[in-house]
């Protein structure tokens, strides 16, 4: 089994590199805690939102092949 990293690791690599748990997990919970976080929390939620949204685009344009 995976040990799941932490998101001090994560942090340190493009979210491109990012497992889609990894993406869902953090995608959840910083949007939990929304109105608490500070603009560099939301810029990590954006960055996070368009990863997740590029890989649905991406996997609907291979299924249209």
């Amino acid at each position: 089994m995976n040990t799941p990293r932490d998101f001090t690791e994560l942090s340190m690599m493009s979210k491109t590199r990012w497992q889609d748990n990894e993406l869902q997990f953090f995608q959840h919970a910083l949007s939990q805690i929304l109105p608490y976080i500070n603009s560099e929390g939301l810029t990590i939620l954006h960055e996070i939102n368009r990863e997740m949204y590029k890989r649905v685009e991406n996997s609907q344009d291979s299924l249209n092949l």
